[in-house]
């Protein structure tokens, strides 16, 4: 399964961007199987899970610090993820990778829980 990320950049405080996060597989790869999660990891510090979404049913989770201000959504058809990210403030300035739980507790809020994973992509917010 591979996970490839698009959509970040530079953006000032307050700004808005939008992430997306790619999926495919082998024959048999079934995306409805999945959680896909959106992570951020600045360095020094531990990747923080910030939003997932169940495929199958379209539950959402996000982190109190985003909560408000991100929203993600996924399109089965394109076996995309969205993360649509508004109000962006300095401190989300980070490297954003998603990661894919296979037949997945819920919520899935630790990076062990993830299987498969993109390689990232750098959001900078300037102020």
């Amino acid at each position: 399964v591979q996970l490839v990320e698009s959509g970040g950049g530079l953006v000032q405080a307050g700004g808005s961007l939008r992430l997306s996060c790619g999926v495919s597989g082998p024959s048999g790869f079934t995306f409805e199987d999945y959680a896909i999660g959106w992570f951020r990891r600045v360095p020094g510090k531990e990747r923080e899970l910030i939003s997932c979404i169940s495929i199958i049913d379209d539950k959402t989770y996000y982190a109190d610090s985003v909560k408000g201000r991100f929203t993600i959504s996924s399109d089965v058809a394109k076996k995309t993820v969205s993360l649509q990210m508004s109000g962006l403030l300095p401190e989300d300035t980070a490297v954003y990778s998603c990661g894919a739980d296979y037949l997945f507790s819920w919520p899935a809020i630790t990076e062990g829980y993830y299987d498969y994973w993109g390689r990232g992509t750098q959001v900078t917010v300037s102020a």
